[in-house]
């Protein structure tokens, strides 16, 4: 699940390289969330297939234990993942530096962008400043 340093440091780099990085890291948690949604299908249809069992006058124990079974340990699987998820999304909604973020030095860029603006408007009313006052 998680990629190595040298993987991290270049989606860290905002390079070419590092947003190929980041699309394939996001394809890879959307990847895992479509096989966490697979196993939260496997562990409804384990309940349902108890359920149905146990509606029966003679329900089938060896039967009922092993889908019991399947069923918590989808149940671990789905619970695990979404903990790893969890973690993940904490890192990214909080900008600590993780594996194939770019959160951070896009937001640090936007910030350098806004203070260019900012300086260039007010270097443009020092000039019409300076033009007006006569000397």
């Amino acid at each position: 699940m998680a990629a190595g340093g040298a993987g991290g440091a270049a989606g860290a780099a905002g390079g070419a390289a590092g947003g190929a990085y980041s699309l394939g890291l996001a394809n890879e948690r959307l990847r895992l969330l479509e096989e966490l949604e697979r196993e939260i299908g496997a562990a409804l249809q384990c309940a349902g297939t108890v359920t149905l069992e146990l509606s029966k006058e003679k329900p089938n124990e060896r039967l009922l234990d092993r889908q019991a079974a399947q069923f918590a340990a989808s149940v671990q699987k789905v619970e695990a993942e979404l903990c790893a998820q969890i973690r993940y999304l904490t890192q990214v909604a909080t900008g600590q530096p993780h594996e194939g973020s770019s959160y951070s030095a896009r937001k640090d860029c936007q910030m350098a962008l806004n203070r260019i603006d900012y300086a260039r408007l007010k270097l443009g009313e020092l000039c019409r400043a300076c033009e007006q006052t006569p000397e």
